[in-house]
C-alpha cells in the first residue's frame, strides 16, 4: 500500500498542510515517499554526504528502494531561490 511520510525538522509551521499526496499522485503514482524538511546546516551536510557537493541545496531527492524515495527540502533556501524561477518568495 502506498504511503507518504512527512517530517519537519525546522521551526517553520504549516509545511505539512500542503497537498503532497495530490502532487505525488500526479508525479510519482504508486511510490512510497518520505518528505523531510530540514534547516540549512542539515541540508548542506546531507548534500555533502549524498552528492559530494558543498553548498546548501533547496531540494535533494533520491531513490531508496523499489518505488520508494525521499525528498529533502530546505524551506529557507527554496524561498531564497524562488525568484530565480519566477516563483513567489512567500510560504
Amino acid at each position: 500500500m502506498r504511503s507518504i511520510s512527512i517530517r519537519n525538522f525546522t521551526k517553520q509551521r504549516g509545511l505539512s498542510r500542503l497537498p503532497y499526496k495530490n502532487v505525488a499522485d500526479l508525479v510519482l503514482p504508486d511510490w512510497d515517499l518520505s518528505i523531510v524538511f530540514v534547516g540549512k546546516t542539515r541540508a548542506r551536510a546531507l548534500n555533502k554526504k549524498l552528492c559530494g557537493k558543498f553548498y546548501t541545496p533547496n531540494v535533494l531527492s533520491y531513490v531508496v528502494g523499489d518505488k520508494s524515495g525521499e525528498i529533502i527540502i530546505c524551506p529557507s533556501e527554496a524561498l531564497k531561490q524562488a525568484p530565480l524561477y519566477q516563483l513567489p518568495a512567500s510560504p
